[in-house]
């Protein structure tokens, strides 16, 4: 993408023409884009979550990184035509492991632009529907955060943990890289209500190699009232 393309597409960001607060691909009536794929929204500032995430990482997160998983997408869609008209969720669902490009960059995209939303700069709680649900899975919210904060930490390398909606039940897995479960060949299965990004760009500059203190951290800005709803959506 080139600078004038980038800036444009950042004040439409602004101004809100993108899709910012919009459900994304629970179900076939939510948003469901196709390519020329585009960045969404962050909906706050970068320095919002702050100090929890600070300003320079989300910054060099969205702007950088989530970007480069779109422009490649973009580009992996061009050299497989057979996927230009399928919206994103039919690509994940679709895509071979063989195709290294289309997997890594859909994934790249579609997790982010997931990841976004499931951050608040206003503290939250989950429904009283979805805090039944946990304590009936995990016992309690507390060992839930212990349970998820173990999938998270024993990530090797780069990848996501995942809280899903399997079967109607609530499940904790995790994917390597930017795979997530909605892709047919990926061992965990059900729809993501709630992930977090466990790759190095997404705490390094703050927390260095401490991956726990990070994870302990994002409980700050999780967007409760987004999960909660997505949640009751799949129930």
């Amino acid at each position: 993408m080139d600078k004038r393309t980038f800036i444009k597409d950042m004040g439409l960001i602004g101004a809100g023409v993108l899709v910012g607060g919009k459900s994304f691909a629970l179900k076939k009536t939510d948003y469901l884009p196709t390519a020329p794929f585009k960045p969404d929204s962050l909906g706050y500032d970068f320095n919002a979550l702050e100090p929890t995430i600070d300003t320079e990482t989300m910054r060099i997160h969205y702007t950088k990184h989530y970007q480069a998983y779109i422009d490649n997408l973009n580009k992996a869609i061009v050299a497989n035509p057979a996927y230009a008209n399928q919206d994103i969720l039919s690509i994940l669902k679709n895509v071979k492991p063989t195709e290294s490009a289309l997997r890594n960059n859909a994934g790249g995209y579609y997790n982010h632009s997931l990841f976004w939303k499931w951050l608040s700069p206003k503290p939250t709680q989950p429904s009283s529907q979805l805090s039944s649900a946990i304590n009936t899975s995990f016992g309690s919210l507390d060992n839930f955060k212990k349970e998820f904060a173990k999938a998270a930490t024993g990530v090797f390398g780069s990848g996501w943990a995942w809280l899903v909606v399997d079967n109607k039940q609530l499940k904790i897995v995790s994917t390597p890289n930017q795979d997530n479960p909605l892709m047919s060949f990926t061992e965990a299965k059900g729809t993501p209500i709630l992930g977090l990004d466990v790759w190095e760009h997404a705490y390094y500059l703050k927390h260095q190699n401490k991956r726990p203190e990070y994870i302990e951290a994002f409980w700050n800005v999780v967007n409760w009232d987004l999960v909660s709803k997505d949640y009751a959506k799949l129930k």
